[in-house]
């Protein structure tokens, strides 16, 4: 079982990150040592044709083209792609901050600096065994700059039928207000509010309470809706039925519960 990085937020939202040990880092590098490879050859070629014009010149092409596609190709595409190479990608892996803030350039740079350390004597020795030390599988580029390498799974759509049935939504009384609220509400707002419902579990209790209430306030000021079918709903209610307005269609919501007739005897 891999090892597990656990982040909590000053909100109170955990988060846990499965870190790829030193087996599955090494391939993801052979997979990067062949794309450079390929790059190095393109270079080559380039050289070639540069040295039927200056042998001299071709020297000093092929120097700068080695050491600007060694050293440049980690760094450009981690921090461009997010913590991720060819390699990392393929095996869905990424780079990320040791603590969950957002990967600064310098860390990039850090890290990918201090390779060359990693891979003395030869074949990633100094790393391997830096990683098989370390409790969070770190090498000497990533415990200088306070990284980790983590699987980055595919994303899973949630069950909207579970998640969101059982409840009866006031909303979609108004379908001219569904339909204005599908129009404004871009598709990051729509996805922050799906993943508030399908986190609100790993939420502190207050946490819980001041996140529902913002995204409620967030929303009632996009499309106001009649107060009979807003005044005595709950925060975190109001964003399930924001939710289900937008990602179910109607006829799958729940219905009202049927009313006694007036005068009916039990």
């Amino acid at each position: 079982m891999n090892p597990t990085l656990k982040i909590r937020t000053p909100e109170g939202i955990a988060f846990s990150f499965a870190l790829a040990g030193p087996v599955v880092r090494c391939l993801a590098w052979a997979l990067d040592f062949l794309v450079i490879m390929i790059i190095l050859k393109v270079v080559m070629l380039v050289g070639t044709v540069i040295g039927f014009i200056s042998p001299d010149f071709q020297v000093v092409v092929m120097l700068i083209g080695y050491f600007v596609v060694s050293v440049g190709y980690g760094i450009v595409l981690e921090w461009f792609w997010r913590g991720r190479t060819v390699g990392k990608w393929l095996l869905r892996l990424r780079v990320m901050d040791s603590h969950g803030l957002r990967l600064q350039p310098h860390q990039v740079l850090l890290r990918n600096l201090l390779r060359f350390v990693d891979s003395l004597p030869a074949f990633y020795f100094v790393g391997g065994v830096a990683c098989l030390a370390s409790r969070t599988s770190q090498r000497l580029g990533d415990l200088a700059a306070s990284t980790v390498v983590v699987y980055n799974p595919k994303p899973v759509e949630p069950d909207l039928d579970q998640l969101l049935a059982g409840k009866f939504n006031s909303l979609r009384q108004h379908p001219h207000l569904e339909a204005r609220l599908r129009q404004r509400v871009s598709p990051d707002e729509a996805r922050l509010a799906l993943q508030a419902l399908v986190r609100r579990d790993d939420l502190d209790p207050a946490a819980r309470v001041a996140l529902f209430s913002e995204l409620a306030d967030h929303f009632k000021s996009i499309v106001t809706f009649p107060a009979e079918s807003v005044e005595a709903v709950p925060d975190e209610q109001y964003v399930r039925n924001v939710v289900d307005i937008l990602f179910r269609t109607r006829g799958t919501e729940a219905k009202p519960a049927p009313r006694e007739p007036a005068g009916a005897v039990g």
